[in-house]
């Protein structure tokens, strides 16, 4: 990873990133997040008997929906057709964990994809859920891994 700010030109204005003469090849990315909640919200969630339906699958359906729609919410981001997002929930003790995978085969990495679906899956979570808990919180959302591109593979420590 360079350390240069890509979407600054020489003079410091801001500017998209030509990737005209970058290889298309596979890429992939995954984003994880999490949500902390009471109990009693947790189990309506997983019972089932939350007021507003099905809180999981509207979960999953939101973050597929924000990943394709990166670029319209994040300035600069290249418009990806993105070839599978996937948004995985897992019960934790004290909440539920967000994985968030994005890919494609570009010219520019998914990443922004990812953490785009994992981000808005977790805030629908607490949208369909505040009425149970306003407490809760979202945190730990980070890029987890990449794979594809010319900086190759990354994992997060």
């Amino acid at each position: 990873m360079g350390d240069r700010l890509t979407h600054l030109d020489m003079a410091g204005a801001a500017h998209m990133v030509d990737v005209g003469g970058k290889a298309v090849t596979r890429r992939e990315a995954v984003a994880r997040g999490r949500i902390v909640l009471r109990t009693e919200a947790l189990d309506a969630i997983r019972d089932g008997t939350s007021k507003k339906g099905d809180v999981l699958a509207t979960a999953r359906i939101a973050g597929i929906m924000a990943a394709k729609r990166t670029a319209d919410l994040i300035p600069l981001c290249h418009p990806l057709p993105l070839d599978r997002v996937t948004i995985d929930l897992a019960f934790e003790y004290d909440g539920i964990a967000v994985t968030a995978t994005a890919a494609t085969e570009g010219r520019t990495g998914v990443e922004m994809e990812a953490l785009t679906a994992a981000s808005v899956a977790l805030l629908t979570l607490y949208d369909m859920a505040k009425a149970i808990d306003p407490a809760m919180r979202i945190e730990g959302l980070h890029l987890a891994e990449k794979r594809g591109g010319k900086a190759g593979d990354w994992r997060a420590p």
